[in-house]
């Protein structure tokens, strides 16, 4: 497996690899670059063929060293499930679904912690943290305990209970959190040197964004080595979107594919839609670094897709507007409709992948999507993990790191 380093995807600065510490010195996020020519030696359509059904068919374009060290759950090779009868009625060339609720922890989070994990293990680290809305702590809960690191999750009180069971269930030391996920990330800053955790929430390590753009990969590979014209795709912290745009371009540098990169569609849920504001600014004329932080007003439900300040917005912003792609909210009820409506057809689908729905159907309308248009929707997780349950009251509710410390002295 090949790893040469890391470049700075705004000024494009190349350093050494690490481990942590994923921002340049000029404030835009590092990412895993590959000696491609030496991909390219191993990594071949026809090598692929006899390679298995998971996600590390692709090891070439990611970032572990040691083989030993892949923790694996069996995570990737999802299903893509056409949609004739959709195509027929929204009147477009192709429609598909992407199924990653069939990962071993329900959702795409299985993905990122897998290499996150692995590149954990790799390090030799022993206990690792994870502000979340749910569904990326269960997921490095289930991928921690199976490499032996014991895991810290720190998740908002109003997330889907179901989720916050899972946790302790694959063992991790599991908070809730009186606040959002930005509030959940302050307590693992403010406690990380003091209690040894390495935090690994979004665009904080290399592992997430690279375990992440496989989707994209294998979305290529299961086209038939293409694109489609329209990736729609529910955001938040943006992790998703930034891997399968780079896996495009690591593509296309290797001369797999020659068709124009597909335009990427983020959606949001009203009532938290920094990407949807951000790219408004951004073609008002407004400077990258007057884009405002959203700390307050945040109406919209408990989702991955609540992240009132992805931690950079100015590359998801960019990633959208380069594709020539745009940024949708839609409301709790269109999401709650498209969820029955996929429900109809077979598909359990979360909130998230319901929003890439609500989001199709909003584009048809309004003329955005044409007739001859391929398009893939993600749905990242599976609609029982929604399911209304009740919080468990073993669990501890915190505010600060301060509380959390009187709660593990006491």
């Amino acid at each position: 497996m090949t790893r040469m380093g890391l470049y700075c995807s705004r000024c494009s600065m190349q350093i050494p690899f690490r481990y942590q510490d994923m921002k340049c010195v000029c404030g835009g996020t590092l990412l895993v670059h590959y000696d491609l020519e030496s991909v390219a030696k191993t990594m071949t359509k026809e090598a692929l063929w006899h390679r298995s059904s998971s996600m590390w068919r692709y090891k070439e374009l990611l970032p572990v060293s040691d083989p030993d060290c892949v923790v694996s759950l069996g995570e990737g090779w999802t299903p893509l499930l056409r949609m004739s009868n959709w195509e027929q009625k929204l009147q477009l060339s192709e429609l598909w679904i992407k199924r990653e609720e069939q990962n071993p922890t329900g959702s795409f989070k299985s993905r990122g912690f897998s290499v996150a994990v692995s590149l954990l293990k790799e390090s030799k680290v022993t206990k690792a943290a994870v502000p979340s809305n749910g569904n990326a702590a269960s997921a490095l809960a289930a991928y921690a305990s199976r490499a032996g690191i014991a895991s810290f999750v720190f998740i908002p009180l109003d997330c889907p209970s179901l989720i916050v069971e899972e946790c302790p269930l694959y063992g991790a030391s599991t908070c809730l959190v009186d606040g959002f996920i930005h509030d959940a990330a302050a307590i693992i800053e403010a406690g990380k040197k003091d209690q040894g955790w390495v935090n690994v929430g979004t665009l904080k390590e290399p592992g997430r964004v690279e375990g992440k753009k496989t989707m994209g990969i294998e979305l290529a590979e299961q086209l038939g080595w293409t694109f489609p014209d329209v990736i729609i795709y529910p955001t938040g912290g943006g992790s998703g979107i930034i891997g399968m745009w780079k896996a495009y371009l690591e593509l296309k540098a290797l001369g797999w594919i020659q068709c124009d990169m597909p335009k990427f569609v983020c959606v949001q849920e009203e009532g938290c839609q920094p990407i949807v504001e951000g790219l408004r600014s951004r073609r008002n004329g407004a400077d990258r670094n007057a884009l405002p932080s959203v700390q307050a007003g945040i109406t919209s439900s408990p989702t991955g897709m609540r992240v009132p300040n992805p931690p950079d917005l100015d590359l998801i912003l960019s990633i959208v507007e380069q594709s020539g792609g745009t940024a949708i909210a839609v409301s709790k009820q269109q999401i709650a409709e498209a969820g029955q409506t996929l429900g109809a057809q077979g598909i359990s689908s979360s909130p998230e992948g319901s929003a890439t729905w609500a989001g199709l159907l909003t584009l048809c309308d309004s003329g955005w999507l044409s007739p001859s248009d391929s398009v893939v929707l993600f749905n990242t997780s599976h609609a029982m993990k929604y399911a209304a349950s009740g919080v468990p009251d073993s669990l501890p509710i915190i505010k600060n790191y301060e509380e959390y410390l009187r709660l593990r002295n006491a």
